[in-house]
């Protein structure tokens, strides 16, 4: 390699190079003359936005919920990257950085950003001459009826053959900074789909302890109901065999704590289910350890929740950026069409080597050779191929703006739902505090009367009921609220643009 390299050098003639030099500088003066690329340059939609996320209103309520679990809006806050520890719940902070860690949809949305980054790279390298280098010897025989093309006359000779070839193709239309501009977009795509992926994550992380820890409540209430009746049971046997009930009131009961003992093993796997969940979304087997217990006690409802303008809302929703990105790849694939449509024109050095008989002859006098050649072509027929194919990238281009525009209208949607239950299931949480009071003190004034002998074990079983059916619903609504405010943290973008290097 040495040797070739050597040779190479002292093939270099003056008038070669700067034969070579001129047609690589009017190859570049071109390129610079040719200024703007083919097709449109792209430009955002000028899509009107709301003024409110809601029908009928311009400002966000003040507050939702009851003097204990009001809410209050502020459109100066901001959401924290970290949303999550707005809860103050440390297993959930722990769960929810150990699955973004270590879940794969994460790790798999990583590895398609660092592949797009590297066909942007890759595509960049057209914008560079491409050099080839080459050896070839090869073992020849000339027939008898031809003259040997050595000065040897010899008909059986060896030939070693080194070159170095050169092409440059300028971008005289723009068509390879088009395909790079897409590419850069599909890449841009693809850091939001990151911080999509990422925030769907945390939100079904949060979601599915807050659902376990609403279970592992009503299994709870289920138990000391099924303790509860199971007493009440044995009181009225009690009294059977004193003469004081009937039959048929022993049956009742006995049928109201099977109903409740059959209602156990269904929450129970329920939870199960979302403790499976818990250890998946960490990216664990779920027999490679036990999820974490979540309690509604130990989740705190943040009582200050941002609520960002909605101009703001295509600028923080990843999923609306990711779009946005598609659109402009789509555009710039309109160009490529375009350009392809005009001349292409290769300019370079064909061979530029050495040829000799012997490996030692190898680059010496008289064995270099050269040629420089360029071409220009321009489609002059195809069927109509290239033209149809220019207008399917403009189709595409429509597609995506029409998607963009879908994504916009669902990102404000998913605003004013979550506004919506946060409004709704505020009074359904009022409501069922007030129920749940009620029916402990019904059951409380209950097992008093009871205990005087006032009322039978059977009298109190409605109030027993009324009570589990309370703290069920209380629980609902308590979770309710928790998911609602996840919902709207999610809906406004989670905060991804307030972390570091975000």
């Amino acid at each position: 390699m040495l040797t070739m390299m050597n040779g190479v050098r002292a093939m270099r003639q003056p008038h070669n190079i700067f034969k070579l030099r001129h047609a690589f500088a009017a190859a570049g003066c071109a390129t610079l003359i040719a200024g703007c690329a083919a097709g449109p340059d792209y430009a955002r939609p000028n899509a009107a936005l709301p003024t409110a996320y809601t029908a009928g209103a311009s400002e966000p309520p003040p507050s939702a919920g009851g003097a204990d679990d009001a809410q209050r809006f502020d459109a100066a806050l901001d959401i924290p990257a970290q949303w999550w520890q707005l809860f103050h719940s440390a297993a959930l902070n722990q769960l929810i950085e150990a699955s973004l860690q270590h879940n794969p949809t994460v790790e798999a949305a990583q590895a398609a950003l660092r592949s797009a980054r590297e066909n942007v790279d890759a595509q960049q390298g057209a914008f560079y001459p491409t050099v080839d280098a080459s050896y070839a010897p090869t073992r020849q025989k000339v027939a008898g009826t031809l003259a040997s093309p050595l000065a040897s006359n010899a008909y059986y000779y060896n030939l070693h053959t080194a070159q170095v070839t050169v092409s440059y193709v300028p971008d005289l239309f723009g068509a390879n900074r088009r395909q790079v501009e897409s590419l850069q977009a599909q890449a841009e795509s693809q850091r939001y789909q990151i911080e999509a992926t990422s925030l769907t994550l945390t939100a079904n992380v949060a979601n599915a302890a807050i659902e376990y820890a609403m279970l592992d409540a009503q299994i709870a209430a289920t138990r000391e109901m099924v303790g509860a009746q199971t007493t009440l049971l044995t009181m009225a046997r009690r009294q059977l065999a004193l003469g004081q009930v009937a039959q048929a009131d022993v049956a009742t009961q006995e049928a109201a704590l099977a109903a409740s003992e059959v209602a156990l093993p269904a929450l129970q796997k329920q939870l199960a289910v979302q403790r499976n969940l818990l250890t998946a979304l960490a990216g664990r087997y779920p027999g490679d350890g036990t999820a974490p217990s979540f309690d509604l006690d130990a989740l705190q409802l943040p009582a200050t929740l941002p609520l960002t303008l909605p101009a703001s809302l295509v600028e923080h929703r990843p999923d609306v950026r990711a779009a946005e990105a598609e659109l402009q790849a789509a555009s710039a694939q309109v160009g490529v069409a375009a350009a392809n449509r005009l001349p292409n024109i290769t300019l370079g050095v064909n061979a530029w080597g050495s040829s000799a008989s012997t490996l030692g002859e190898l680059f010496k006098s008289g064995t270099g050779f050269w040629s420089l050649a360029a071409s220009v072509a321009q489609p002059v027929f195809d069927g109509g191929a290239l033209k149809h194919r220019q207008g399917a990238a403009q189709a595409a281009y429509e597609q995506a703006a029409a998607q963009y525009r879908g994504t916009v209208i669902t990102a404000f949607q998913n605003v004013a739902d979550a506004l919506n239950a946060i409004e709704y299931d505020a009074v359904a949480l009022r409501a069922a505090t007030s129920g749940e009071r009620a029916a402990a003190k019904s059951l409380g004034i209950g097992k008093r009367q009871l205990a005087l002998g006032d009322i039978s074990p059977m009298a109190l079983l409605a109030s027993e009921q009324a009570s589990q059916q309370a703290r069920f619903n209380l629980a609902q609504a308590r979770a309710n609220r928790l998911a609602d405010t996840v919902a709207l943290f999610q809906a406004l973008g989670g905060g991804w643009w307030n972390r570091g290097g975000g």
